[in-house]
């Protein structure tokens, strides 16, 4: 067994897709950690915003929580018809390209994949911020705990869908049973205590109010806690990664995740007002997160307590792996429609689209070293990105049920047509609100993203147009060409390199450069090495150029012996064949000069139609 065989897992055949596929269980922690785990900092963003108003401030978490589930609700009925629509994958991408143009297409895919690298960036870094305050002495070592656990995300991905989900199911469902354990006793201890229970850790008191409670002020909080909204979007990306029956198993999925998340923010919001739990101030002394206050006013600071934390610290950090089944998907069918290299449209050895699979680790990785780890302020662009393409998505179902029609199609335009207005208005109060605090950085980098996409899809259609060729193969003016062969000694490389020139045409040119550094002259031997076997077996002779080089250069004059070639005979191709030392191990490439690598290199800048380059190996054995 290879090293790659040991790290990566053995290569997969694509007959063998049908092993990677998930069943309900193990598409939950694929598809739903990002929802899930937003849980997390979702509420407590809200609750960040509501600290001016002090006490009072925690009543409203209700009321903004309420909002934001209907919102939810919304969503997911709006999804739950786009993954039946759309079996093969219905991403904002696809939906948005098919009914309402490539324009809005590029945009949903622009939007999802600005949000999938900063599902990455922000979630590995909030879970080693709680990390940290929970172990200060590792504050130091931030940044490098970052990257380090971006590349164990990456590595665990590149072996396979289904090794994957087997992996993060355990933190998965231990969040969900420790999260949902205390939420329910502590709604016991609030029943029995008439809702004014009795914190066993009595949490921070709330600052006193120094300003009155308004319009854009609650705005505000509701756009920030739609960031528990990210990632719903995830499981109808992905419908080809259930098993069959894949549009079941695919709507369970996201019936799931939608209910503990349903079931998370009610609860959060509830018993944040009934244990008068409130926000911290963020990067200052005494800073504790929320889940963190309401494990404790609820079980103490018991063995359950750092077990809940400890699940979830997993989870805000594992919940990066929801981009990285989604990201490369995007990619993939944005690829298809020649807006992206055609590299993301390949599967790896393990199935899954590999090169999405880096690009989303490295440019990840390139915001946590450019903000060292520390993404607070990208919060805010969380929303920003998810809920324009849950907008284009909607809107595009909706189309499709006018172009389609049937039986139901007038409730599912009701249904989706909802989701597009809900989200529409969404995305118009996060960017106004959020504006100042970074929402700006997505309105300038889509555009950027866009302009991209469109010159590798103009890159693709003038090379289509150039090569394409209705015509049958020209075989009229067919002659052997001209066969130039670079050479620095007598040695078999040569040999064998001269060998095949003769099975090419009866014109073959030996060129060798000599050097003051390198006197060797093959002339006084040519007669002996080449001419007298060439005649005796009847073949053509080939013909040897010494070219002198005062200047030590040996690539430069071959080329322009070339060139010169191809100039006095306008009417014939030139055939190059370079002969190549090819070495065993790759450290002794560095003991052999690279000649043949550079004059290749050359050639082929020079973009001349009528020289063509053949590299003729030779293997070394020791």
């Amino acid at each position: 067994m290879g090293l790659l065989d040991i790290l990566f897992g053995k290569p997969l055949a694509s007959g063998e897709e049908r092993t990677e596929q998930l069943g309900t269980l193990s598409g939950v922690p694929i598809f739903g950690l990002d929802a899930l785990g937003s849980a997390a900092y979702g509420p407590e963003a809200a609750l960040t915003l509501l600290l001016p108003l002090g006490a009072v401030g925690i009543h409203y978490i209700v009321p903004i929580s309420a909002a934001i589930i209907i919102l939810l609700g919304i969503v997911y009925f709006s999804y739950r018809q786009t993954i039946a629509a759309y079996p093969g994958g219905g991403g904002s991408y696809i939906v948005a390209s098919q009914n309402l143009g490539d324009r809005a297409g590029l945009l949903a895919g622009t939007a999802l994949m600005i949000d999938y690298v900063l599902v990455v960036a922000v979630g590995i870094a909030a879970g080693v911020g709680a990390l940290v305050s929970a172990v200060p002495v590792l504050q130091a070592h931030t940044l490098a705990i970052c990257v380090l656990i971006l590349f164990v995300i990456c590595f665990v991905n590149l072996r396979g869908i289904r090794t994957t989900g087997i992996l993060f199911m355990f933190p998965t469902y231990l969040f969900v049973a420790c999260l949902l354990t205390t939420l329910s006793f502590g709604f016991f201890k609030a029943l029995l205590a008439g809702w004014h229970p009795i914190p066993a850790v009595a949490a921070p008191a709330p600052g006193t109010a120094h300003q009155a409670a308004g319009a854009w002020l609650f705005l505000r909080s509701f756009a920030s806690g739609c960031t528990a909204m990210t990632g719903v979007e995830a499981v109808s990306n992905g419908v080809q990664s259930f098993r069959d029956p894949k549009v079941k198993h695919a709507r369970r999925t996201l019936s799931v995740i939608i209910f503990i998340l349903v079931l998370f923010l009610a609860g959060i919001a509830c018993l944040c007002r009934a244990y008068q739990i409130g926000a911290t101030q963020p990067g200052e002394v005494g800073y504790q997160s929320v889940l963190s206050q309401l494990t404790a006013a609820v079980v103490g600071r018991s063995w359950f307590y750092y077990v809940t934390i400890a699940s979830i610290l997993m989870v805000l950090v594992l919940q990066a792996n929801t981009a990285f089944a989604d990201f490369p998907r995007v990619c993939r069918a944005i690829a298809q429609d020649r807006y992206l290299p055609y590299s993301f449209i390949s599967r790896g050895r393990r199935l899954v689209y590999s090169h999405g699979i880096y690009v989303l680790t490295l440019l990840s990785a390139a915001l946590l070293i450019a903000f060292r780890g520390v993404t607070d302020r990208l919060i805010p662009l969380f929303a920003v990105g998810a809920f324009l393409a849950f907008t284009l998505s909607q809107a595009g179902m909706v189309a499709h049920w006018k172009r389609t029609g049937g039986a139901h199609a007038k409730h599912s335009m009701l249904i989706n047509g909802l989701g597009a207005l809900a989200t529409a208005i969404t995305v118009l109060i996060v960017i106004v609100s959020k504006f100042l605090e970074g929402a700006w950085i997505t309105l300038i980098a889509i555009p950027g993203i866009l302009f991209l996409m469109r010159a590798v899809r103009r890159h693709y259609d003038r090379a289509g147009r150039e090569l394409a060729s209705p015509f049958p193969l020209p075989t009229n003016n067919l002659c052997p060409p001209f066969v130039v062969v670079p050479i620095d000694g007598w040695n078999k490389v040569t040999q064998k390199a001269l060998r095949f020139a003769l099975t090419l045409s009866p014109d073959v040119f030996a060129v060798q450069v000599q050097t003051s550094d390198e006197p060797q002259d093959l002339a006084k031997d040519w007669k002996t090495l080449v001419e007298n076997p060439t005649q005796q077996a009847r073949l053509p002779v080939p013909k040897l150029k010494v070219l002198s080089s005062p200047y030590r250069t040996v690539i430069h004059p071959t080329v322009e012996y070339i060139h010169r070639l191809e100039r006095e005979n306008p009417d014939r191709a030139i055939a190059v064949v370079i002969p190549q030392l090819v070495e065993q191990h790759w450290y002794e490439r560095f003991l052999h000069r690279q000649r043949s690598e550079l004059l290749t290199a050359l050639l082929l800048l020079e973009s001349e139609p009528r020289i063509n380059i053949i590299n003729v190996p030779w293997h070394l054995c020791t």
